[in-house]
């Protein structure tokens, strides 16, 4: 049997080999053969769609509930502004330094440290181990696709850099494009109906339109208008006018419902880009929860996004490095969170009873 301090120096190695190899959203083939390679080794049977590698630790007994051990493969891409090589695994006073060391090596490698120590005995749940794609691009071809192949998902913990902090909610995100129209005309004459006047009215609306339900956790739901465009030339009044809204729901509204409540209040016509990227939120009298308070983790709401965002199930974020890092050069975990975050990860999971 491996232990815990045998599985963590494997981790280490394991993460130094993933910062070598190029990762870039959608691009990740690399990384997902050098996990489907390590499950393998472990003697796992690996599933893989897409660049997406998953493993349960043993025959799925229908009778258990399932948990599911995520965290993403993929990173942001390397900036100019690197003075490290973003591939060379620099360790320094503790710091492991590369591309995606903290977002999310970090957390991938102690999540999979700590199912490697599960599977090892007989757990009261099911348990599977998900590598996923395209988290930072929030794309279609991550989690999104591998759902549909798997049994029913009771829970799930998320591994992003919280600084083993635990997220027990989590933002969605909605972009609107949103276009008001009018009728051109000549300015000298004030002829038309400007589209860029009648926007500035439902401009005010998303400014100052308070949510009824506000969350104790997440706060209210908020809306900013980020983006404006409209008017060909300087003499002819705008028959158009398009703008773009940022909103950030909480846990107690669907996407659904915030975009019907909007479509009520504005005379623009409303175009979400997508609806897929839902907040979430988590009873606090949830088992994992409940544990998570007797150990004296802190609780927190996120106000950045995840895979949760595309998990329509019970879910947490918790996981070891800073999020500060996230997406800054000279990214850095250090050696002694992945240490502490493999330990956390266990204590919180094992023999956990949903």
């Amino acid at each position: 049997m491996n232990n815990i301090n045998q599985l963590t120096e494997q981790a280490i190695v394991l993460l130094k080999e993933l910062i070598s190899l190029q990762s870039y959203s959608g691009e990740e083939d690399k990384t997902a053969d050098l996990l489907s390679g390590v499950l393998k080794e472990y003697g796992f049977d690996p599933q893989r769609k897409g660049n997406n590698v998953w493993a349960w630790s043993g025959e799925v007994d229908p009778k258990k509930t399932s948990i599911m051990l995520n965290s993403h493969h993929d990173t942001v891409k390397a900036t100019s502004k690197w003075t490290k090589d973003p591939f060379t695994p620099t360790l320094e006073d503790d710091k492991l330094y590369g591309l995606g060391s903290n977002d999310a090596g970090g957390p991938l490698v102690s999540l999979l440290a700590t199912f490697l120590y599960l599977s090892q005995k007989e757990q009261p749940y099911n348990l599977v181990f998900l590598a996923s794609a395209e988290e930072e691009t929030s794309g279609k071809n991550g989690v999104p696709i591998v759902l549909p192949e798997l049994p029913d998902i009771d829970f799930a913990v998320v591994g992003e850099p919280t600084s083993m902090d635990l997220a027990i909610a989590e933002r969605g995100l909605i972009v609107l494009d949103c276009v008001s129209h009018g009728q051109s005309g000549h300015a000298a004459r004030n002829e038309g109906e400007n589209a860029l006047y009648k926007s500035m009215n439902d401009i005010d609306w998303f400014r100052s339109y308070k949510f009824e339900k506000v969350s104790n956790i997440l706060g209210p739901v908020n809306m900013t208008v980020t983006m404006i465009e409209a008017g060909s030339q300087h003499n002819v009044v705008p028959d158009e006018c398009r703008f773009v809204v940022d909103i950030r729901p909480n846990e107690f509204y669907t996407n659904e419902e915030v975009v019907e409540i909007i479509r009520k209040h504005v005379d623009c016509e409303v175009h979400p880009r997508s609806m897929n990227l839902n907040a979430s939120g988590i009873d606090l009298n949830h088992p994992l929860v409940k544990r998570a308070k007797e150990m004296e983790i802190k609780t927190y709401g996120s106000k950045t996004m995840s895979d949760q965002v595309h998990m329509p199930f019970n879910s947490v974020k918790i996981g070891p490095g800073d999020t500060r890092r996230s997406h800054t050069s000279d990214e850095y975990i250090e050696l002694d969170e992945i240490r502490e975050g493999i330990k956390t990860y266990i204590e919180l999971l094992k023999g956990l009873k949903l």
